[in-house]
């Protein structure tokens, strides 16, 4: 199982994926808004949570938009980065703790829930916490504004999330770079794709 895994190698696997949510962002740069539309300091983030537990995907999902913000510039610092600093480590913190308590004997059944509650979770409480700072401003901030933000916006980040996170940390598990969550299951598993039909 993942939690099978010793605390260095989840040390230095939270490392490169900091490193990662680092350098990815700078990839999509020339794109406009790619940040708030693609999401691609999540991925990272969200890999830590699912692969090296709760404490971890917390760590990454702080220090990482932090360290963007200091030796990149994206996000800007002051509100925007201590929001992303919540947002993420709330994904981080929820997929690794989703990850523990799941346990549908199907590694990638397991992946998808945890992901799913991630997902949910840091919206809400990243809604909440904009929704504090906020409430004192010209407007307020509604459910129009979060919705339009959390799930309108980034609508093709969530998608790229959902259909290769999961992916990702299965191709692991076969390569053996992280261990099996089930390693006596008999049945090979295979992703959950979307569209595809019986032959």
């Amino acid at each position: 199982m993942i939690n099978e895994m010793t605390h260095l190698r989840k040390i230095v696997i939270t490392a490169m994926l900091i490193a990662v949510g680092v350098v990815l962002p700078l990839a999509f740069h020339s794109i406009p808004r790619a940040g708030s539309i693609l999401l691609p300091m999540h991925i990272p983030v969200l890999l830590a949570g699912l692969i090296c537990g709760p404490f971890f995907g917390l760590v990454s999902g702080l220090i990482t938009p932090l360290l963007s913000s200091i030796t990149t510039g994206m996000p800007p610092a002051g509100f925007v980065v201590y929001s992303m600093m919540i947002e993420l480590s709330i994904y981080g913190l929820v997929a690794g703790i989703a990850m523990r308590l799941i346990h549908t004997g199907r590694s990638s059944f397991d992946l998808y829930i945890s992901l799913g509650a991630a997902l949910i979770v840091g919206r809400v409480v990243a809604g909440i916490a904009q929704a504090l700072v906020f409430f004192s401003g010209e407007g307020g901030y509604t459910i129009m504004l979060w919705v339009t933000s959390y799930f309108v916006t980034s609508l093709p980040g969530l998608v790229i999330q959902i259909l290769f996170v999961p992916s990702m940390v299965m191709a692991l598990e076969r390569e053996r770079i992280i261990p099996m969550r089930y390693p006596f299951a008999t049945k090979k598993e295979t992703p959950i794709t979307i569209g595809t039909t019986a032959q």
